[in-house]
């Protein structure tokens, strides 16, 4: 269903317009639409056909993108996986999605598990078939991708979107980031990450072009930007952090970059503020969603006053978000508990998962693993994943504000904060940080910054830095669980 409100619309509606662009490599609308067709019908020769997986193991590159038009085309469901996974973890994605295809990049890890086709895509470019194509199908409720949770709370699970889940998407996309024909939009970050993956289908319903980088760096950010006038792209803070210290950012023309969305984590304000004034012209987006969900708010560019910086904005149109407490009950506005919500946009469930499907519904309410509070105005403030909750003492500890306070030291790069644990009080509060390159910092002076803002029961006890950057996701959030992995190895968490 999705294919004929995204590349089938272009193709009728802006045929001779550039639709994707990867270095010297374009494609027009028309072209692509006949692509991916030639692609879908290679696809039914090697035996795929709707409802069966094909993974895809790939950088950011245009190939990519046909395929997975290619899989809307014919109803098969596509299985992006983390380019960033071991070789172990992909397998054990593969022999849990069980895929009647594999299509990867040699630069890639090798999986074990064997699938039935296999094809190394920069060594076998895919020819596809001359003749008669199959039609496109249009049903919403067939499965358009399973989307593997990043692994950041425990054991990787398929997220299954519909067509009609992510078609929802790309309606939330237009709300909080107003496309325009000829705009061109930039993937930098990961394709197979959520905060990316419905772009894909949001920039053809609006005749945007489409650029690709393999792998995000700033001077590969920039050179794309200045290269294709990129009007729109969206980021993970880590990225834009990485951006707003690059040397080499006023040798280049950035000026036709209009909108900058950003997710996947919370940005300490301290970056938005610096973001600000080495971009100023670019509007800030900021959204908040899971692989779950989606969107499911977003902060406008007007709205990132000092008072709201600490918000992700309010719930657009379609989505019913609230504050619940431990029973399920709505809360009183200000008042913290789990964020839920229901839509269109919610996924069907997790891939024959029926247990953790149920876990995660209560009265038809998703259950985001989110701790934070709305206010009287709808806007929600994100305090901490339930997980991430450190207790000490008694009291509630919100990483996310202890991390916000460290980041307004200018020396700081990195910092991820969370519980160790502690005999008299449960849990510690641990902070680990990175320093930016000819900076000094003393854990006595991180410490006595903290003491300014916080309670005295968020600031951290123990402060450790690493010389080299903290581990992430594919997505580019911070893995506090590897982070903690030492410290609760012989432990049994009675807190938290």
């Amino acid at each position: 269903m999705i294919y004929w409100h995204s590349l089938d619309r272009a193709a009728r509606y802006y045929s001779r317009r550039t639709a994707l662009a990867s270095g010297a490599t374009r494609s027009t609308f028309g072209e692509l639409h006949d692509r991916v067709a030639g692609i879908a019908a290679l696809l039914r020769e090697h035996g795929l056909a709707k409802g069966d997986r094909l993974a895809l193991l790939l950088p950011n590159e245009p190939e990519y993108i046909a395929l997975v038009y290619a899989c809307s085309w014919l109803g098969v469901i596509a299985v992006p996986l983390n380019t960033r996974l071991s070789a172990v973890e992909i397998d054990r994605v593969l022999a849990d999605a069980s895929p009647r295809g594999l299509i990867r990049h040699s630069s890639m890890p090798v999986p074990t598990v064997r699938v039935p086709w296999e094809q190394t895509l920069d060594q076998e470019p895919l020819e596809v078939p001359s003749g008669s194509y199959p039609d496109a199908i249009y049903d919403p409720e067939a499965l358009l991708a399973l989307i593997y949770t990043s692994g950041t709370t425990g054991r990787p699970k398929g997220v299954m979107l519909t067509h009609g889940n992510v078609m929802s998407n790309v309606d939330h996309v237009n709300y909080w980031l107003p496309y325009r024909e000829n705009g061109v939009y930039l993937h930098a970050a990961p394709i197979f990450h959520i905060a990316d993956f419905p772009l894909m289908f949001a920039a053809p319903a609006f005749g945007a072009a489409q650029v690709t980088i393999p792998k995000f760096s700033p001077r590969s950010f920039c050179e794309t930007v200045q290269r294709e006038r990129v009007t729109h792209t969206v980021l993970v803070p880590t990225m834009i952090n990485l951006l707003t210290q690059f040397q080499g950012l006023k040798q280049h023309d950035l000026t036709s970059l209009e909108v900058m969305g950003y997710g996947g984590s919370p940005m300490a304000p301290e970056l938005v503020h610096r973001t600000r004034e080495v971009l100023p012209d670019v509007k800030l987006i900021q959204v908040y969603g899971l692989s779950e969900t989606g969107f499911l708010t977003g902060l406008r560019d007007d709205e990132h006053t000092e008072t709201r910086l600490a918000s992700c904005g309010r719930p657009c149109p379609g989505v019913d978000l609230r504050v619940v407490d431990d029973s399920g009950k709505q809360v009183a506005t200000g008042r913290s508990g789990e964020i839920v919500t229901r839509g269109a946009n919610v996924m069907r469930g997790y891939w024959k998962d029926a247990e953790d499907t149920a876990s995660a519904f209560r009265d038809g309410m998703f259950r985001t693993g989110d701790v934070g509070y709305q206010d009287a105005e709808g806007y929600v403030y994100i305090l901490d994943r339930v997980k991430d909750m450190i207790v000490s003492g008694g009291e509630n500890v919100y990483s996310g504000e202890v991390e916000a306070v460290i980041y307004e030291l200018p020396a700081v790069r990195e910092a991820a904060v969370f519980g160790i644990p502690d005999p008299q009080w449960g849990e510690l509060v641990m902070a680990y940080v990175v320093l930016k390159p000819g900076y000094a910092l003393s854990a006595e002076d991180l410490i006595a910054h903290c003491r300014r803002s916080l309670a005295t029961y968020k600031i951290p006890r123990r402060v450790e830095f690493s010389d080299s950057e903290l581990p992430k996701s594919g997505s580019g959030k911070i893995l506090k669980r590897v982070l903690r992995e030492r410290f609760w190895a012989r432990q049994q968490r009675a807190v938290s």
